[in-house]
């Protein structure tokens, strides 16, 4: 594989990995777990299990604005 040297030394220290080998083997498991969790995520949020939380909301008026 054809890789930036300066990110996979990053990924290597970061992940505590012992070799270049383990570093893709880690980075590539977290990778496919985030995806895991994304699409978990998901089906929870298509059963209306989480609300969204970039949903626009009425502003709350003020006491003193009534």
């Amino acid at each position: 594989m054809d890789m930036d040297p300066t990110k996979l030394a990053a990924a290597q220290h970061l992940l505590g990995a012992r070799s270049e080998t383990e570093t893709v083997d880690l980075a590539l498991d977290y990778v496919v777990s985030i995806g895991q969790e994304f699409a978990a995520l998901d089906r929870l949020a298509a059963l209306g299990g989480l609300e969204d939380p970039f949903a626009e909301r009425p502003k709350a008026r003020r006491v003193a604005e009534r």
